[in-house]
């Protein structure tokens, strides 16, 4: 699970008023090159292959710390557990198999036209939304 990195995360750390620790940024740099959102022990698992010093507590304390901060979003796909993406990506959506677990991301989405609509029709202030879909992969239906 190597990702390059796009670019010095530093500057969302400052920015955020945190601390700038290798944990924080081999925790962005693993979630800002994945396309799939990454559970605690995925970070952890990156972290330790690319050599960066950090314990389970402490990867979930950062991930707590910037999802408070807006710098990852929390991802449930109903399965006992939060994965985590990086908030700068496009906005999407993600369909999972509940048979085989594959997670593919869907970025075509009418979400702001109903989030819009229900602005104007209800005087709801929408922040920010979560939709994901679930059922059974093409593969998984033969």
């Amino acid at each position: 699970m190597t990702f390059p990195q796009k670019h010095d995360c530093t500057n969302e750390l400052h920015d955020a008023d945190l601390k700038v620790t290798p944990a924080r940024i081999g925790i962005l740099s693993a979630l800002e090159t994945t396309k799939l959102p990454l559970d605690i022990s995925d970070l952890v698992r990156y972290l330790s292959d690319h050599k960066i010093q950090a314990d389970r507590v402490t990867v979930f304390r950062s991930m707590n710390v910037l999802s408070e901060k807006g710098l990852v979003k929390q991802i449930q796909f109903n399965e006992g557990k939060l994965r985590y993406e990086y908030a700068a990506k496009p906005d999407h959506h993600h369909f999972v198999c509940e048979k085989c677990g594959m997670v593919e991301d869907i970025s075509q989405c009418n979400v702001e036209k109903i989030e819009k609509d229900l602005q104007k029709t209800k005087g709801l202030l929408i922040r920010h939304h979560s939709l994901e879909f679930f059922g059974l992969c093409a593969k998984c239906q033969q």
